[in-house]
């Protein structure tokens, strides 16, 4: 099968949790909003949210297409992934629990967007930077350590030694472990450096992602967009305390 992933084209946001399983997996999966040429690109993805004609219409990107289904929600999308490209344990129970911890995953990431937009996402940042501030100070003592760590708590629980979060075989959740360790190094570097110390698990688990060799050709090559202003994990230094 071919699958059509919907998400914008120049941040990496949630769709990355997404495009990071397709690449580990070796999919066939076309990225519908970075094609070039008429009637492709980003008006695809805008005509799809707009049409009338959907039974089940996606709230909003990402959204996966597999054959007939439109499947929406990062976790939802990686619930419908993870057996079919072998990133997911066979047993329900285990099943479950994977999709349990990338539900605490997008927890966690809207506590990291709202750090920069602590009012509204329809305003600048330069608009809420006092309160972003405010905000920062008590994720980086608070949010932060309670995450991070309870991440840390369950790979060490579950890893057997292997280093992986549910067991012996990687699946769709190391990938997303690899990326929040990658994102938070990006916004927070003063932070994370004082942090990474706390958490020893989680940071070879992102260097053991980051050399497998499909992720490895990824993150070397021009899909992978870089880190930026826009999307969820941004670099403001003033808020990195």
């Amino acid at each position: 099968m071919r699958y059509e992933l919907y998400y914008w084209p120049s941040i990496q946001g949630r769709g990355e949790f997404v495009r990071l399983a397709l690449e580990e997996a070796g999919a066939d999966y076309v990225d519908v909003a970075r094609l070039s040429g008429r009637g492709k690109g980003v008006p695809a993805l805008e005509r799809f949210l707009d049409s009338r004609t959907e039974e089940r219409p996606p709230f909003a990107p990402p959204f996966l297409k597999a054959g007939e289904l439109v499947i929406g929600q990062t976790a939802n999308i990686l619930l419908y992934l993870g057996p079919r490209l072998g990133l997911a344990p066979k047993a329900e129970a285990s099943r479950l629990w994977a999709h349990q911890l990338q539900l605490t995953v997008t927890d966690f990431l809207v506590e990291i967007h709202d750090i920069h937009h602590p009012i509204a996402g329809s305003l600048y940042y330069r608009q809420q930077k006092t309160e972003a501030r405010r905000r920062a100070k008590y994720f980086i003592r608070d949010r932060l350590p309670k995450f991070i760590d309870y991440f840390e708590t369950v790979l060490t629980r579950n890893s057997n030694g292997r280093g992986y979060m549910l067991g012996r075989r990687l699946s769709y959740v190391d990938l997303s472990m690899f990326q929040l360790i990658a994102g938070l190094r990006y916004a927070f570097p003063r932070t994370m450096a004082r942090v990474e110390r706390d958490i020893p698990g989680l940071v070879a688990l992102h260097d053991k992602v980051a050399a497998r060799p499909n992720i490895a050709a990824y993150l070397a090559s021009r899909r992978r967009i870089p880190f930026n202003q826009y999307g969820i994990f941004r670099h403001y230094p003033e808020l990195d305390k």
